[in-house]
């Protein structure tokens, strides 16, 4: 092969590894931007009774100033084995997301509701609780549970608790910290409670992202949930391929586990907010659990 040919050759190969680099890129948008695409769900007006909503997806770019990420009760342990086991497997992608937004400039907000004990020496914990409280577009709530008036009825049975694992697992509380797979860095905050709806107000916070578990609980009601968050006027989107349902796939509509978080998320673009994936920040392919051998 001549010195022209193989010079030829290895440009063709450097181009082709570069476009292929440039497929798995995050989209490009100016520094301190977030550049998304919302996907959501709405009954068209002349839908007949009944009918899917459609999905649209949106572009959008988020100041990163104004956004902060909530992460939602990713703890340690969880009273369920497949629940634990599956907030492991997530934790290191969420922890790469987390730092990518922080990166950015985004604010990070970790809120393991019930471990505050464990931070309570924490700059984090601190940062949050020195937060002077803010006026709230309608009174702040412990818990937001299903509002019969804006949503249906949640797609899945989750009255048994939700465990999958045979035989079920033994209830309890043994969460006593955030996974430490997630790293909490200086100028994060941590709480579990109104302090972070405060926090948003005070740094002129308009966008939320959502991320954590379990979607058809505490990431719809607990006080710095979705519902709350939308309720306040802020604009909210869920991390739909980094969270996870308590589902068990015994239990209406009898589908699978991961399927079932599928409903849940569905759920949530129709009745709430729209949702992202992790991918639309750190590039690649969006987050799939090794289980989840659907195609």
């Amino acid at each position: 092969m001549s010195a022209r040919s193989l010079v030829l050759v290895l440009s063709a190969g450097w181009l082709a590894a570069g476009l292929v680099l440039s497929q798995d890129a995050p989209p490009q948008a100016p520094a301190g931007e977030l550049s998304l695409t919302l996907r959501s769900r709405k009954a068209a007006p002349t839908a007949p009774a009944g009918a899917k909503p459609a999905v649209s997806e949106t572009p959008v770019r988020w100041a990163a100033k104004e956004t902060a990420a909530i992460i939602c009760d990713m703890w340690d342990k969880h009273w369920c084995a497949g629940a634990t086991a599956r907030v492991a497997e997530m934790a290191p992608r969420m922890n790469e997301l987390v730092g990518e937004l922080r990166r950015h400039g985004v604010l990070i907000i970790h809120c393991p509701s019930g471990t505050l004990g464990f931070y309570k020496d924490h700059p984090g914990r601190k940062l949050a609780q020195a937060t002077p409280k803010a006026a709230a577009k309608i009174p702040l709530q412990g818990w937001m549970r299903l509002d019969p008036k804006r949503e249906g009825p949640l797609p899945i049975d989750d009255s048994d608790g939700g465990c999958d694992c045979q035989p079920r697992c033994k209830g309890g509380s043994p969460w006593r910290r955030q996974i430490a797979t997630i790293q909490i860095a200086d100028g994060d905050a941590i709480t579990d409670s109104a302090e972070a709806y405060y926090l948003m107000r005070q740094r002129g916070i308009r966008h939320v992202l959502v991320m954590g578990v379990h979607t058809n609980m505490c990431v719809l009601g607990r006080p710095f949930g979705i519902r709350q968050l939308v309720t306040q006027g802020l604009e909210v989107a869920l991390v739909r391929d980094m969270t996870d349902t308590m589902y068990n796939s015994r239990m209406p509509p009898r589908v699978s586990h991961f399927r079932g978080t599928d409903l849940v998320i569905e759920h949530i673009e129709r009745y709430w907010c729209p949702s992202v994936t992790s991918d639309q920040v750190l590039g690649g392919a969006p987050f799939r659990f090794k289980d989840d051998e659907r195609k």
